[in-house]
């Protein structure tokens, strides 16, 4: 079958692009297994020594947070669905607001490498547990997607073998996290934040020339009805709306930033607390950056085929291959450029499933081996640490087959965030933000808000909504001068995404009351139902079985002196810096993780801690 346009192919010049990426990556995680005398323990490993600075550490955030799921699905929704995509800015501010002003300053002062060690300080351990299992879950299910998402574009579009690129992703990311542990994914996510940039760029650029100026691109998009960036309806059940993308959008990424371990991981192993809130804010500039180049791709890709849909004309078979199918398009005359974009998507890959498999050692080290098997030594957890590391790995990509059956890419992986992130954020949220909350309510709340989050969420994936809430735009075929379209063609234009066999089940089935209205509901929803029911049931149940009466420590909880203390980190730092009872050759390390080693130094000395003040 012809294409609507003569569209190029990968070139010689492109494979030695996308070999340079991945060498490079494997590269700095051989560097990091040797510099500064290796991997010697595990807080070595799993957090980089606590010795990391701001701005690395918020490129790093970036660059897990926008993976190839956001390269490749972000253009074709703007594409599909519109620029309403864009108000996710605010969203990502808000996100990163309560991230850092209310998460982060509890997790730090109490100097824990798992998130879920926090759980057992508040609660209990088997509540530890549940949080630390569901996040394996969790994690291993989204980074299936991740590392099926470029592989299947690529596969479709250029030829790629679909299985290879599966296995070469998870390898490379398997063997430089194995090698280098935080370190090498802190400094591979660095670099690879900047072949994603480069990528974008390079796409925006030769659209713009293609095209005829931006001026054109915003013009098309604006007469197919893509600038629609304000839609104020309050209604719940639309897929995307202000309120909808700002409420269930925060909900959403704060399961993410606030309390998942990939990312709190790297916040945390600042050396102070200064650096960990600048890491976040910093990364917010980068999340506004890769957001307005995604933005921009859609548009271009709108542009390009607004006359001559590829998808409708049945060149591509899932919306996720546009992105390739314009790189082709628009750099046939350009060997190496290509090659630079499918970088730009692996180097997005490359970064999430590292920082996800480095998560999930932590976790297994510090909450599944630590606590029961207390005499084994450093070196030892450092080796178990690697070990992990690679099993990690081996399971993720075998998660990758499952991902093939998800759907939609971008709405899938957020769909995972929301089912399980939602629960685990209310869950942390009771025992940050409500002293009288106790374990029982904490257990009966998770319980509660998983099942409400389980049931919409899976649903949503075998009914999902009709067209007239999802409201998909207009596409056309009508310049693609072509004779193979029929009615059935034309009649993808008006469809939702396709959902492999859940989308013969949209007509197919009789549309009950709970399909059009509880399964209908917005995506972004999942995390927001699972978080507020995990609240008020963990709140309830607290209030029935004696919660008030218990004693909290301050330390577990987010008190004004966390907020007041923004405004004289300086003088607190100084006062530490100078009473340091170890010399530090990079003006000292401030990180509360290492109070027991000062505790310990002032004991042996016949000292307490307070003595040296």
């Amino acid at each position: 079958m012809g294409a609507p346009r003569d569209i190029g192919t990968f070139a010689v010049a492109d494979y030695l692009v996308f070999a340079g990426m991945l060498l490079i990556s494997a590269a700095i995680g051989v560097y990091y297994a040797f510099a500064g005398g290796g991997q010697q323990t595990s807080k070595d490993f799993l957090m980089g020594g606590r010795r990391m600075t701001a701005v690395p550490v918020a490129l790093s955030l970036t660059a897990s947070f926008m993976s190839a799921v956001t390269v490749l699905g972000t253009p074709s929704e703007v594409y599909r669905y519109g620029a309403v995509f864009c108000v996710f800015a605010i969203t990502y501010a808000l996100v990163v607001l309560l991230s850092a002003e209310v998460f982060l300053p509890v997790f730090y002062k109490l100097g824990i490498t798992s998130t879920y060690e926090y759980l057992e300080l508040r609660f209990n351990k088997y509540i530890r547990l549940c949080g630390t299992i569901l996040f394996i879950v969790q994690t291993i299910l989204y980074t299936g997607i991740v590392i099926y998402a470029p592989a299947l574009a690529l596969n479709q579009v250029t030829g790629f073998d679909l299985w290879g690129a599966v296995v070469a992703t998870g390898v490379v990311c398997t063997f430089y996290c194995t090698m280098g542990g935080l370190k090498a994914v802190v400094w591979t996510d660095v670099f690879q934040v900047g072949i994603m940039v480069a990528g974008f760029s390079s796409v925006i650029i030769q659209s713009t020339l293609v095209q005829g100026g931006i001026n054109k691109i915003v013009n098309d998009s604006y007469h197919g009805g893509r600038l629609n960036f304000w839609d104020f309806n309050p209604n719940p059940l639309q897929r995307h709306t202000f309120w909808t993308i700002i409420i269930g959008g925060t909900f959403t990424w704060t399961t993410i930033y606030g309390v998942n371990q990939s990312q709190v991981q790297r916040y945390i192993s600042c050396k102070n607390r200064f650096h960990a809130k600048m890491s976040l804010y910093i990364n917010l500039i980068g999340l506004w950056a890769i957001l307005a180049c995604a933005v921009l791709c859609g548009l271009a890709l709108y542009s390009r085929y607004h006359d001559c849909d590829p998808w409708t004309a049945k060149k591509v078979s899932a919306l996720d291959q546009l992105m390739p199918y314009l790189v082709l398009d628009i750099f046939r005359n350009h060997p190496g450029l290509p090659g630079l974009f499918v970088a730009c998507a692996y180097s997005g890959t490359l970064s999430t499933v590292s920082s996800s498999i480095n998560a999930l050692a932590a976790v297994t080290v510090e909450d599944l081996i630590k606590p029961y098997f207390r005499s084994l030594s450093e070196k030892t957890l450092s080796w178990i640490s690697k070990g992990t590391s690679i099993l990690y790995g081996a399971l993720c990509i075998g998660m990758a087959a499952l991902a093939s059956l998800m759907g939609a890419l971008l709405q899938a992986a957020l769909s995972i965030f929301g089912m399980v992130g939602g629960p685990l954020l209310g869950l942390f949220s009771l025992g940050i933000l409500v002293p009288f909350a106790n374990s029982i309510g904490a257990f009966v709340g998770l319980v509660a808000g998983f099942i409400i989050s389980l049931w919409v969420g899976i649903g949503a994936q075998l009914y999902p909504p009709l067209p007239e809430r999802t409201l998909p735009l207009r596409l056309d075929t009508y310049g693609c001068n072509m004779t193979n379209l029929d009615s059935q063609g034309n009649w993808t234009t008006t469809t939702e995404m396709p959902f492999s066999a859940s989308t013969l089940q949209m007509r197919d089935v009789e549309r009950t009351p709970l399909m059009d209205n509880w399964y209908s509901l917005s995506y972004l929803y999942f995390s927001t139902i699972g978080t507020l029911v995990t609240l008020l049931v963990g709140i309830i149940v607290s209030l029935l079985t004696g919660g008030r009466r218990q004693n909290i420590d301050d330390k577990f909880l987010l008190t004004k002196e966390d907020f007041l203390s923004n405004f004289n980190f300086l003088k607190r730092e100084k006062s530490i810096l100078n009473h340091q009872p170890y010399g530090n050759e990079d003006g000292g390390i401030f990180n509360p993780a290492f109070n027991h080693i000062e505790m310990n130094y002032s004991e042996n000395s016949g000292k307490t801690l307070e003595s040296r003040f």
